[in-house]
């Protein structure tokens, strides 16, 4: 039996499953331990049913995508209102250095797919998926990334980049710490920051920043979507080019342009707060319906190759935090925490690196530097940093 369900009735379903993917996470610890979202919960459970149904032909369900691209869009369109470079001049040199570090590390992880995907007989774009689109990019580029590859021949790249995106929040979260442990106590930091445990102008965290602006809320939507209209122009210049990029691209771009020339002259409002609610939203419902629809049973052939691949990623990850990350962000204890939050997102998310970072000065003492650093680089620049240089990895292809 076949159920087609159409726009409206995917986004409640997406919705639903949502809602109770918060449901399951605020009563498994698990969940809340790696710092897996909602929607990825809620519509993988989903997902797996649907598995289940299909393997056994029971039901398949066909449903309208439409308002899936709408949402990716609209959340890559607010990376690209992040991108703002202002906070690279104030932040200093680590802020600047550690960005370099992550694009560095972005690129190794395609690489390191490329190549061990090359061994093993994969598709390069298929390699590809397991790479930083969802490592660095975590499940918002899986989701995107996946159905761009998947267009363009390659089936299973959705499942498989979803699949590895899950694979690396619960990874990185699991090795940041304890990475980041070895060194404070192998080198003896501890000693080095003890007194901060006793200074009172020191916060152990970063407080938050949002506050969310009802009135400017209609202003904010409308700022993405000026941004979104005026990105399709981009985007058909860029197609011109004979690239391949990815249908988000063209209005990413005129978000960041329209928030620095907003920074910089201040002729006009750009409503930050409110665009960062209303991604978060976005998200939400794009990662719901990009897991309810996934086809896991294009996996079946790809379980070894993939453990494979995504080991190698794992292992990338602890050496380049390690002996990378650590020594270019100054071999102190401040780049200890660092190292525990890249690996959170370098294979996972900010929150994940937060998380990490948080387990650590919680045992030992604060760390302001770190605490500036990684969720200003997390946060602002390196979803828009990922999405060009994958962009320029599939237009090689």
């Amino acid at each position: 039996m076949t159920i087609y369900l159409d726009m409206i009735q995917s986004l409640a379903l997406a919705t639903g499953l949502l809602f109770f993917g918060k449901f399951v996470k605020r009563r498994i610890h698990f969940f809340q331990k790696y710092c897996i979202p909602s929607p990825v919960i809620g519509g993988l459970i989903f997902s797996v049913l649907v598995f289940i149904c299909h393997e056994f032909g029971w039901l398949y369900i066909n449903f309208n995508t439409t308002l899936q691209d709408f949402f990716m869009i609209a959340f890559f369109t607010t990376v690209g209102y992040n991108a703002s470079i202002k906070p690279l001049k104030q932040g200093g040199k680590h802020i600047f250095i550690f960005l370099v570090l992550i694009a560095c590390l972005i690129i190794c992880q395609n690489i390191i797919a490329l190549g061990i995907g090359k061994l093993l007989n994969v598709p390069p774009l298929l390699s590809l998926c397991t790479g930083s689109i969802p490592m660095v990019g975590g499940h918002g580029s899986a989701g995107a990334f996946g159905p761009t590859i998947k267009a363009m021949g390659v089936d299973g790249a959705t499942s498989v980049a979803i699949a590895s995106a899950t694979f690396g929040l619960v990874a990185g979260s699991a090795i940041g710490g304890p990475i980041a442990k070895r060194l404070i106590e192998k080198k003896n930091l501890y000693k080095e920051v003890e007194h901060r445990l006793d200074d009172p102008d020191i916060e152990d965290s970063v407080s938050g920043f949002k506050e969310f602006i009802a009135s400017g809320f209609s202003y904010g939507f409308y700022q993405i979507v000026i941004a979104m209209g005026l990105g399709t122009l981009v985007s058909y210049v860029l197609k011109l080019t004979g690239l391949k990029f990815p249908s988000y691209i063209g209005a990413m771009l005129v978000a960041a342009a329209i928030r620095n020339y907003s920074d910089f002259t201040g002729k006009f409002k750009v409503y930050f707060m409110e665009i960062q609610e209303i991604g978060e939203a976005s998200l939400s419902f794009f990662l719901s319906m990009a897991l309810m629809t996934l086809e896991l049973w294009t996996l079946s052939n790809l379980a070894l190759p993939m453990l494979i691949l995504l080991a190698s990623q794992l292992i990338l990850m602890m050496l380049f935090s390690r002996f990378v990350i650590f020594k270019y962000m100054g071999k102190d204890y401040d780049a200890a925490v660092m190292t525990a939050g890249a690996c959170g997102f370098g294979m996972g998310a900010t929150p994940n690196a937060m998380a990490n970072m948080q387990s650590i000065v919680d045992k030992y003492a604060p760390s302001p530097q770190a605490f500036l650093v990684v969720p200003i680089v997390g946060a602002l620049f390196i979803d828009f940093l990922n999405s060009l240089i994958i962009t320029g990895f599939i237009s090689f292809f």
